[in-house]
């Protein structure tokens, strides 16, 4: 955790550019690229085109019921909702920091449109990997992460130079982990250097110490701390709860009143829509104010009771 922890701000010491861009680029170009290359081995292999089937058919029986049959399809998208706030940092101000990065010349629709789409084309692909692989090996589809560490080394075991393939790609899986290290450390940076008006240096050092202080407690509830539950929750768990259920979604809310709904303590949505529309690329559509305004506030509402109800209730 440590090395990671250095690592991660070593990076970011160096700067937007020379630091968090550069190493960034990098490593997505070629995480990409081995995604494809896995990809279509996945899809060479005895038996893979079952998987294909079980990831690509629709089956809506079992999107609206659960194997009980309990109708389940307002959790499935609760599920599918978390899982987008969850993989696009929305929230917690990653968003805004790179988005604050971005020049006035291009329009901030176009680019989150080009996030949106090279977003799911990696989920897309990581299922063309997992799924045909899973089936492949006669290996239950649904054991959740741990496929990756069970499937994939089949994949690799079955290619020629397959130790070199795998090694390479745990080598970049872990830059795609660096990379969401890097974007949350340059959040933090960004927050104390315009808060305090203090230098990068300055902020890497203080956030360096605190970073690891506060890191304790997660990094040890699996171990010396296992028996110390909050609210019946793991310290891991729980702070995944802190995370996930509350400031995922609630900071999504502060975002929508800030820039759509509030003009008397924030933008409000003419203000909101001059500052995206500037630039060139693709214009925000207006059209999209009463949805803003009135239709996501109360859907990122049910998000966050929904997580409470599935925590605590049921």
């Amino acid at each position: 955790m440590i090395l990671v922890v250095l690592l991660g701000m070593a990076v970011c010491s160096k700067g937007l550019k020379n630091g968090v861009e550069k190493a960034n680029k990098a490593m997505m170009i070629c995480l990409l690229v081995l995604l494809v290359v896995l990809a279509v081995r996945s899809l060479m292999l005895p038996g893979a085109m079952e998987g294909v089937k079980f990831y690509l058919v629709p089956n809506f029986h079992n999107l609206m019921y659960d194997a009980d049959g309990n109708f389940r399809l307002f959790r499935a998208i609760y599920d599918a909702m978390g899982q987008s706030f969850f993989t696009l940092s929305l929230g917690i101000g990653a968003m805004a920091i790179f988005g604050s990065y971005i020049g006035k010349e291009r329009r901030l629709f176009g680019e989150s449109i080009n996030v949106g789409i090279l977003d799911t084309f990696v989920a897309f692909t990581s299922g063309l990997i997992i799924f045909p692989s899973a089936f492949a090996f006669h290996i239950n589809p649904d054991s959740g992460p741990n496929l990756i560490f069970v499937t994939l080394p089949n994949v690799f075991n079955s290619m020629p130079g397959g130790r070199l393939w795998g090694a390479l790609f745990f080598v970049f899986l872990f830059f795609a982990a660096l990379s969401t290290v890097t974007a949350v450390f340059e959040n933090i940076l960004a927050c104390w250097m315009d808060k305090w008006n203090i230098s990068r240096k300055k902020a890497v050092i203080a956030n360096l110490i605190l970073i690891f202080l506060l890191s304790l407690p997660c990094l040890l509830g699996n171990n010396l701390w296992s028996g110390v539950k909050i609210l019946g929750m793991s310290i891991m768990d729980f702070e995944d709860f802190i995370v996930s259920n509350n400031l995922l979604p609630l900071g999504s809310i502060v975002y929508l009143l800030f820039c759509c709904v509030s003009s008397k303590h924030g933008w409000g949505f003419d203000h909101f829509l001059a500052e995206v529309n500037q630039g060139q690329g693709i214009s925000f559509p207006a059209k999209f104010r009463l949805y803003f305004k009135y239709v996501l506030p109360v859907i990122v509402i049910v998000i966050c009771i929904m997580g409470y109800l599935d925590k605590f209730v049921l």
